[in-house]
């Protein structure tokens, strides 16, 4: 596709920039190229490299990986610099360059923004994501997955004021405990979607509240979650007609007392029942399951 464009400068019948740039080049064939390829195009000549800057500030979605995760910082803000409509932000992963510094401009300009993907950025702060807050009143998903710099104060201020919030992804904030988890779902009662894994703060007070503020939840991540018990499991198959997945690895406090319930309505669950795990590890070690009549 790259190639068909360039080929387009060569003086045949018409020019493909004769063609209507904001009507016709950004919305209907620069969108369906990868942004590596788009931002090659700019070497062709100096209109290209004016129309591909047109795109850019067009650009309704932004994922790093479309370019790689080690991007320049300077190549990030010239890039972003002028955007002023982006609904989609996606940097996860981005550790090495990111920081509060490259990020706090873009959040600032950009109102609309409704996704943002920032897994692994290990590198901004809790001003990010207080920036987040301020900016981004109309935000519907957000995953800070393993970014230790989220504490209560700065997930107290997305709380206050991203209440449509429908996703949230908190695996491995290791400083939240329950009271923020509280907070965060007293205030944001859509939630459809919330990961609370790998955090070993979270326990029973922080699920109850969960399950009783958020009637629409659909998906909850407890993996390695050591303080929940059957308590909450409870509360949450009680609490959430939705429900539709839970994972529970290596909560080790969590049985099968609990979780029967959600298991007989079809909720997908990422442990085995007993029966079943003990054919698997019988048949690990001596090979016989497959022959065991499991109506027996």
């Amino acid at each position: 596709a790259l190639w068909c464009l360039m080929m387009s400068v060569t003086p045949t019948r018409g020019c493909l920039l004769d063609l209507p740039w904001e009507d016709i080049l950004v919305p209907h064939i620069l969108c369906h190229l990868p942004l590596q390829q788009l931002l090659s195009l700019q070497r062709v000549s100096k209109s290209f490299q004016s129309l591909i800057q047109l795109y850019l500030a067009n650009m309704r979605c932004f994922d790093s990986s479309q370019i790689g995760p080690a991007i320049p910082r300077a190549a990030f803000v010239n890039l972003l610099k002028d955007n002023e409509v982006l609904q989609q932000l996606a940097l996860q992963n981005c550790s090495d360059w990111l920081t509060d510094r490259e990020l706090l401009p873009v959040i600032g300009q950009n109102h609309h923004l409704h996704q943002i993907q920032l897994k692994g950025c290990a590198q901004l702060s809790r001003h990010a994501l207080v920036a987040i807050s301020l900016s981004c009143p109309n935000l519907r998903q957000l995953s800070l997955a393993h970014c230790e710099w989220v504490d209560s104060l700065s997930l107290r201020s997305l709380a206050d004021h991203c209440k449509a919030l429908e996703a949230v992804d908190l695996t491995a904030c290791r400083q939240l405990k329950d009271e923020a988890i509280c907070y965060l779902v007293q205030k944001c009662s859509r939630l459809k979607s919330l990961s609370l894994a790998v955090n070993a703060n979270v326990g029973d007070v922080a699920v109850e509240e969960t399950a009783k503020c958020c009637p629409e939840l659909e998906h909850l991540d407890l993996t390695g979650c050591l303080r929940v018990k059957n308590d909450s499991i409870r509360v949450l198959a009680e609490y959430c007609p939705k429900l539709r997945s839970l994972k529970v690895k290596h909560c080790h406090n969590v049985a099968e007392s609990s979780l029967s319930v959600l298991r007989s309505r079809g909720v997908e669950l990422d442990v085995e029942p007993p029966l079943q795990r003990a054919l698997v590890l019988l048949q690990d070690v001596v090979g016989f399951a497959p022959f065991i009549n499991l109506q027996i």
